[in-house]
């Protein structure tokens, strides 16, 4: 399968890359980046020496000249929108960027400003592989979902579908590692800055907040707002979530444990810690697993997941996807172990 990147030179470009470099089924033909066009791949990212040696990047704005079976849109916010459509008339589609989440134009309006490509939003795929698998086999457009939101939505998706949270219970408390605000230089997120330090920011507006409301009720099939507040970690990679949510009957902790192993039956990519251990970003570190925690008293559960931002939480879900979507097996080049230490 010939795949083409756009938007190659960020983490999540790099990311993509790394892990398609070993993919059995799949070979990057075409990577684009402004900044770094005409530049072999090895010369801007030197750990894929061996891997892109003949291949450099182009110019995005050769869209229309892609001949490849799926695109990958790793552009920031508003600029996915802008070519998306034309990829769409060539190829299917993977958008890692928050363009086409949002299933109301208005939301997305509201958070994000004016939508150049409206008409979509209602045609794309949300792609969460555990809770969207069957409508991601055939679609043509996938939304790749936010980091914040994949860690929130695992943690909470099973007491939802059972219809147990309590409408305005919610609480999301997430803390991120600096790659999550991308590879762009940014005072806010040099190193002087974040070494040793430790800060929640944008809180009650945080962008990711509109998806993770939007998924969580419609698992739950009814309204559930949330209050969610980001914090910045001073380490490279890593999501770690602890969700608070309210249920309408009590649970013993066997119980919660039973709903969500029967939940996450056969997914790969979720694993549920024994009762009394909770995630550590260090365990998921470069892989595509989703760690999950839970603890339960009477009617209040805290569960807590762990993901890599950049892998579970960008690119490797989004190869994930392409994997479903291509009628692979979905954990082809995926089972990486954890880098531990």
């Amino acid at each position: 399968m010939k795949v083409a990147i756009f938007g190659a030179s960020g983490y999540t470009g790099l990311e993509l890359l790394r892990i398609l470099a070993t993919h059995k089924d799949a070979r990057v033909i075409e990577a684009t980046s402004r900044q770094y066009k005409g530049k072999p791949i090895p010369e801007v990212f030197p750990a894929l020496r061996g891997f892109y040696d003949h291949l450099a990047f182009s110019d995005p704005e050769d869209v229309r000249t892609v001949e490849a079976d799926i695109a990958f849109s790793a552009l920031p916010h508003g600029a996915s929108q802008e070519i998306v459509p034309e990829l769409l008339k060539r190829c299917r589609v993977i958008d890692l960027s928050a363009d086409f989440r949002l299933r109301d134009p208005k939301v997305y309006s509201a958070w994000y400003g004016e939508h150049l490509s409206a008409g979509l939003l209602s045609t794309a795929v949300y792609g969460l592989p555990e809770l969207y698998r069957e409508k991601i086999k055939g679609a043509q457009l996938v939304a790749n979902p936010g980091c914040y939101p994949t860690s929130a939505i695992l943690a909470l998706a099973p007491l939802a579908r059972k219809g147990l949270i309590v409408e305005g219970s919610v609480i999301i408390d997430s803390k991120s590692g600096v790659s999550g605000a991308g590879r762009g230089a940014n005072t806010d997120t040099s190193y002087v800055e974040v070494a040793g330090a430790f800060k929640a920011y944008k809180v009650g507006c945080h962008r990711h907040t509109p998806e993770i409301e939007q998924e969580l009720s419609a698992a739950a099939g009814m309204s559930l707002g949330v209050r969610f507040t980001p914090h910045l970690l001073p380490v490279s990679r890593g999501i770690l979530t602890t969700a608070y949510a309210d249920i309408k009957e009590a649970l013993p902790s066997s119980g919660l444990h039973a709903l969500y192993s029967d939940f996450y039956s056969g997914e790969r990519f979720v694993r549920l810690l024994p009762d009394g251990k909770f995630p550590d970003i260090s365990h998921v570190r470069g892989s595509n697993f989703c760690d999950l925690g839970l603890f339960v008293e009477g009617k209040r559960v805290i569960a807590v997941s762990a993901i890599d931002n950049l892998v579970k939480g960008a690119s490797g879900q989004a190869v994930q996807n392409m994997n479903i979507m291509l009628g692979l097996q979905e954990d082809t080049a995926l089972l990486t172990p954890p880098l531990s230490v």
